[in-house]
């Protein structure tokens, strides 16, 4: 991908979390005004959950503008990190807000307070929740299309906001009909625990991300490129480790190539390599690629028909696959 369309799709992600944000500005006040008309815990449970949005929503625009600087002499791998960062902040307030819930809503089963307008309260909630998700898929699809951690983390908020407030609308149907005011608070308590839950796993994905987790989806992708376009030159890669840093991906690996190989063959080997990776992927890719000498096994699984210097005859092709690409030492039969 080139450096213009990086560029513009950097942009995009911080275009799309500016949205997020003004638009989780103005539903939380919404959702106040259907709580003070209503004094309904469910209503709050709801809004408080948009405080979280608004909140997580400033640190997301924050942590996309710093992962968008370029690299620099203190950080040579660029400042994509931090958008894990952003996300496990955003599953810490997640979980704080389904804790908050939890407590007022079993507050107010033993001292309830009179609930009062349901039937207004319904319709602006309502209009609330449909406005959330259609917002969540919009970020989802941008987070994906980008590759972006931040987006994608507000995304599932946005979407299980969504869910959520269509659960609640149904129990504040029931309560508007039976008239049992404790059921307010039950229904509040139920999301509280299911919100907490939601946040922590953003917290567990956004630690996996911090601690270089293997994603083996992205591991998969890559394999199957690998195997698509096969060079004989390349006689295995092995030790493969990818580090995600936002939108950027940095390689490590081991290539084997001929023994007999000059430097300036040993670097077309590695530029081939690496122009076949950036060519189909959409983000920007960074190698640091140690070269292997084959050894007499190697022989046995190389594909390299010319080769005047083989020892052992051929006997079958090694597929390379995550178990065996991400493996520290050389492919053998």
């Amino acid at each position: 991908m080139t450096d213009k369309h990086l560029v513009s799709k950097k942009h995009k992600i911080i275009d799309t979390q500016r949205i997020t944000l003004i638009v989780a500005g103005l539903l939380l006040i919404v959702k106040f005004v259907a709580y003070f008309l209503t004094h309904s815990n469910t209503i709050l449970t709801d809004a408080l959950e948009s405080i979280v949005n608004v909140v997580a929503g400033a640190f997301g625009l924050f942590s996309v503008l710093v992962a968008a600087l370029p690299k620099d002499q203190n950080h040579p791998y660029g400042h994509g990190k931090i958008e894990f960062v952003s996300a496990a902040v955003e599953g810490v307030l997640i979980l704080m807000a389904g804790i908050l819930i939890v407590i007022k809503s079993a507050y107010n089963l033993q001292f309830p307070v009179p609930v009062h307008d349901i039937d207004q309260g319904i319709m602006i909630v309502s209009l609330a929740g449909l406005i959330n998700f259609g917002l969540g898929i919009y970020v989802e699809r941008q987070g994906k299309d980008a590759g972006s951690m931040v987006l994608i983390a507000s995304a599932e908020h946005l979407k299980s906001d969504g869910y959520s407030t269509l659960a609640m609308l149904i129990g504040l149907a029931f309560v508007w009909y039976s008239g049992w005011l404790w059921l307010d608070s039950v229904i509040a308590i139920v999301f509280g625990f299911i919100i907490g839950i939601a946040g922590f796993r953003v917290i567990n994905s956004a630690m996996s991300g911090i601690m270089d987790e293997v994603d083996y989806q992205l591991v998969d992708e890559i394999v199957e490129i690998l195997n698509e376009d096969r060079h004989p030159e390349c006689i295995d890669i092995h030790n493969l480790r990818i580090i995600k840093y936002g939108m950027d991906l940095h390689f490590d690996c081991h290539m084997t190539i001929p023994w007999y190989f000059n430097t300036q063959q040993a670097h077309d080997e590695v530029d081939r390599f690496e122009k076949l990776l950036r060519s189909k992927t959409d983000k920007e890719v960074e190698f640091f690629v140690h070269i292997d000498p084959c050894v007499p096994e190697c022989c046995k699984s190389c594909i390299k028909k010319d080769c005047k210097e083989r020892i052992f005859e051929f006997e079958k092709e090694v597929e390379w696959c995550p178990q065996n690409i991400m493996l520290n030492k050389k492919h053998n039969v």
